[in-house]
């Protein structure tokens, strides 16, 4: 295969679908992506403390836990556009809610319905790529969706801080470009042509001998790591520490934190090429390890540029793993058994949003004199902890 044809080169860019699969992408990472500059400002506007602005992170990641596992078999007995739409309308209206709330309670709750919501975007976005898609041009188009997903992560801080200059609930309305987006999926979402599960306790049963597959089981470790130090060093205590340590309005942390995106939307964009050189689990190996360097460098840095610096390189790591992991998933089974494989992905992965950024605040809240001093320390136990794990890897499968 050439490079050509593992690139850009073999996308169907005139595809209305395509474009309705990143579009839900963009909505799935759109969630925390663009409120996380926006957390030091909750702290003085409704009196909460490190750990209870984490919670604004916590309650939209949590219901994906156990949602999406259900999203996922509905999807792959009724059709896919049936369940996209209305997950994105909800999305959409308790998004721009929380702009409206008068209390940290009401934010919680909403932030909950709009996590309801979330629960399977990207989860189907990659279910119907594996349903559109076959070989190649598979692999071009994972790329592209997580190419997409990191170009949407970059500009999500950087807007995100700027509307957050205007008024701190700015942000949580232009959620509402997700109702947008459901009107366009219910007219251009093609429903792939494949055969609906009937039986469910058939289903189950095939659903739970996949799962417990060794490789299986791999992957879901692989994605619980990932996530809980995206989410709870990077998108959560980093913000809070750019604040105290550097003093940076929401505009410049927004900024700071794009750097991520950055480099993930770029390596991303070359998944096709990658995948022709190494193996899959190796690439998710590989990604690990700039995630320990990049965090190494992020607790090294003396300046907010050395922090973005060092952010470029952790997110090289988290353009490979993405895509790495999810052609490893949307591979192990047949069709009509995908979303519901990705359900359980989905699940796994937000386990670790949800356990990532309460286990950094409490832990640099509770343990350590200042959180300054907790997230310094965290970072380099996370950095260590990928390092060891991707390097481990790569060392025993030379």
């Amino acid at each position: 295969m050439s490079d050509l044809d593992g690139g850009l080169a073999v996308v169907p860019w005139r595809s209305s679908t395509l474009y309705v699969i990143l579009s839900c992408s963009l909505m799935g990472v759109m969630g925390v992506s663009l409120v996380s500059p926006v957390l030091p400002d909750l702290r003085p506007v409704f009196g909460v403390t490190d750990a209870q602005v984490g919670l604004v992170i916590t309650a939209y990641t949590l219901p994906g836990v156990v949602v999406t596992p259900f999203v996922g078999l509905v999807a792959d007995r009724f059709g896919r556009r049936r369940v996209v739409v209305p997950l994105l309308v909800l999305f959409a209206v308790a998004g721009a809610g929380v702009a409206f709330a008068r209390t940290f309670a009401e934010v919680i709750a909403l932030r909950f319905l709009q996590g309801v919501g979330a629960s399977a975007l990207i989860t189907l976005a990659v279910t119907l790529i594996g349903d559109v898609y076959e070989g190649p041009r598979r692999d071009a188009v994972m790329g592209v969706n997580g190419s997409t997903i990191g170009t949407g992560a970059a500009f999500y801080p950087l807007l995100g801080g700027a509307l957050a200059g205007i008024r701190w609930s700015a942000p949580f309305l232009f959620f509402g470009v997700g109702a947008v987006v459901a009107v366009v999926a219910v007219v251009a979402l093609e429903e792939p042509d494949a055969e609906r599960s009937t039986d469910v306790r058939t289903y189950l049963g095939r659903l739970r001998a996949v799962a417990t597959l060794p490789q299986a089981l791999g992957v879901f470790v692989a994605l619980f790591a990932a996530f809980l130090i995206f989410y709870g060093a990077v998108l959560t205590a980093l913000p809070l520490l750019l604040r105290d340590a550097y003093a940076l309005g929401t505009g410049r942390i927004g900024a700071t934190l794009s750097a991520v995106a950055v480099a993930s939307a770029v390596v991303s964009s070359q998944y096709g090429r990658l995948s022709d050189r190494l193996a899959a689990p190796r690439l998710v190996a590989v990604g690990f390890v700039a995630y320990g360097l990049g965090l190494f460098g992020v607790r090294l840095a003396g300046s907010p540029r050395a922090v973005a610096a060092a952010l470029l390189v952790f997110g090289v790591g988290f353009g490979v793993v993405m895509p790495a992991i999810d052609t490893t998933v949307v591979t192990l089974v047949d069709d009509d058994l995908r979303a519901g494989v990705m359900g359980l992905r989905t699940s796994v992965l937000r386990l670790g949003q949800t356990v990532g950024p309460v286990a950094f605040t409490a832990t640099a809240d509770i343990a350590f004199e200042s959180t300054v001093a907790g997230y310094r320390t965290l970072l380099v136990v996370a950095g260590v902890v990928a390092v060891v794990a991707g390097g481990g890897y790569l060392l025993r499968t030379r």
